[in-house]
């Protein structure tokens, strides 16, 4: 067979009905995808904090957790003190998931061999007379185990070496949650790799398609931004991404001209390996706001290499969500209260919105079909997982507004490979430890009262200035006192509305 030039080889690839060319399916990135025991990514990700599991997920009897395809065992003792296993006992192999919870530790159920939280075996179980022996057997054996952290209802584990162990990480101290709001815990499973749903929170030009499915007649049944009230999300944004923190992060900004008046600077902030920050997402933009704070914060965990958790807080209450938007009772464990197609499950019932508030999610909303209601109205769930189990690489192509992403990756690259020193396990634990485990975040929801340009060129120009006036606000406030730190850059912000008055 004659080779194909170049030149033939792509007039082929974008010719009409090319899909004899394009049905060669490429493999899948491993390198930077898959996360077991063992691989580059995988042991990258052991050496930071997850969480794992919802603190209401540990009841009377053991949860079984998979988290970067390892199979184990958390729960609750009788002393409250929380332990994280190797699921199959280190006797026979049988699942602790059977075990039985004790007031200290967890005892095996086809043996009664028991374990402590730190993996330590506390009983053998022996007949009468050889009791000393069994305690002597209990020092030669150790559960697999891993150190864990309860945080404002979420479960976080520590899976890498103990040697190695970072600080945990509380971001400005307290997690960014003003005194007068609460951080709620959510849990939903994602059915793909864990990649994939990590580059949507980087992808932010996907809201005007993807959350405003108004747009296009017959799918008005959507639930989108707009319906939430936050119409400036109508508006497609102009976005700019920031390597931030020595390359730890990235921090983007999406601009958008919410009136005649008014500009809506939008701040994120995305962190290795897998932790992302959201500012306000019911946004009018109707007044000036200087950095309104995370509104969500949100790990994405990896369950195994196909599948996945969206993990963390939603900020509840009346400084991050002034327009109480917000609906607590649906933020938890398989539901979030933002958006339809967040997770697999869907409300059964479009009802529209009553003086701002989410419909509630009826009983047994698991059993509906509700796939005729994602293609009317698809969410990030329906995007990100239906770019198969394990997304392609190799068949994208990017365009300008997806530098987030190959942002996102390459920081990810360059630190699981050491090119980053920074960027890497012990670079990330010497940094916590110089700033004393309270790093700070970019995250920030900002209006500023900025007029419009007097021609395209110079509204687009303005509308990139402020962002990056605004980004180094919060750059040059770094190091200062979390007091100091605010009402520097809110001054900052006061400023930028000045100079454009």
């Amino acid at each position: 067979m004659n080779e194909i030039k170049p030149d033939a080889d792509m007039a082929k690839k974008v010719m009409p009905y090319s899909g004899y060319y394009k049905n060669q399916m490429p493999g899948h990135d491993p390198y930077l995808t898959e996360t077991g025991p063992g691989t580059p990514t995988g042991d990258y990700m052991r050496r930071f904090w997850h969480p794992v599991c919802m603190a209401e997920e540990l009841t009377e009897v053991p949860r079984f957790l998979m988290i970067m395809s390892e199979e184990l065992v958390a729960f609750r003792d009788g002393s409250g003190a929380v332990g994280l296993l190797h699921a199959h006992c280190a006797h026979r192999g049988a699942s602790l998931e059977y075990g039985m919870i004790k007031e200290k530790g967890i005892m095996c159920s086809y043996h009664g061999f028991t374990f402590d939280v730190d993996g330590s075996c506390i009983e053998v179980p022996m007949p009468t007379g050889e009791e000393e022996e069994g305690c002597r057997l209990a020092k030669t054996i150790c559960q697999g185990a891993y150190k864990t952290v309860e945080r404002h209802g979420l479960i976080f584990a520590y899976m890498g070496p103990p040697e190695e162990e970072p600080p945990f990480p509380n971001w400005e101290g307290n997690f960014t949650c003003h005194e007068d709001d609460k951080l709620v815990p959510f849990s939903n499973v994602q059915t793909c790799n864990w990649l994939q749903v990590q580059d949507n929170a980087a992808d932010q030009f996907h809201h005007t398609p993807l959350h405003t499915t108004a747009l296009v007649p017959g799918h008005e049944q959507g639930t989108t931004f707009g319906e939430a009230g936050a119409a400036a999300f109508v508006i497609r944004p102009d976005l700019q991404f920031f390597p931030v923190h020595g390359g730890r992060s990235m921090a983007w900004t999406s601009s958008r001209r919410v009136d005649d008046d008014y500009i809506f600077i939008r701040i994120n902030h995305q962190i290795l390996p897998n932790l992302s920050f959201h500012s306000y997402l019911f946004e009018d933009g109707k007044k000036s706001k200087h950095f309104s704070r995370i509104h969500m914060h949100r790990w994405t965990v990896p369950i195994d290499d196909t599948n996945c958790k969206m993990i963390g807080w939603r900020a509840i209450g009346p400084n991050i969500d002034p327009r109480d938007v917000g609906n607590e009772d649906l933020v938890g464990f398989e539901k979030i209260d933002f958006l339809e197609g967040q997770c697999g499950i869907r409300r059964p019932e479009r009802a529209k919105y009553e003086d701002g508030k989410l419909p509630p999610i009826p009983k047994h909303h698991r059993e509906r079909d509700c796939y005729n209601d994602a293609q009317h109205a698809p969410g990030d769930y329906e995007a990100t997982a239906s770019q198969r189990p394990i997304a392609v690489h190799a068949l994208e192509n990017p365009m300008k507004f997806d530098g987030g992403v190959y942002l996102s990756r390459k920081q990810l690259r360059d630190a699981t490979t050491g090119s980053n020193p920074a960027a890497t396990g012990a670079g990330w634990k010497e940094w916590l430890e110089g700033v004393d485990g309270k790093p700070n975040t970019y995250c920030s929801g900002n209006v500023l009262k900025v007029p419009i340009g007097s021609t395209p060129e110079e509204e687009v120009e303005r509308r990139r200035v402020v962002a990056q006036r605004c980004i180094q606000a919060i750059t040059d406030a770094d190091e200062l006192p979390a007091g100091e730190r605010e009402a520097f850059i809110q001054d900052k912000m006061a400023e930028v509305e000045r100079d454009y008055a």
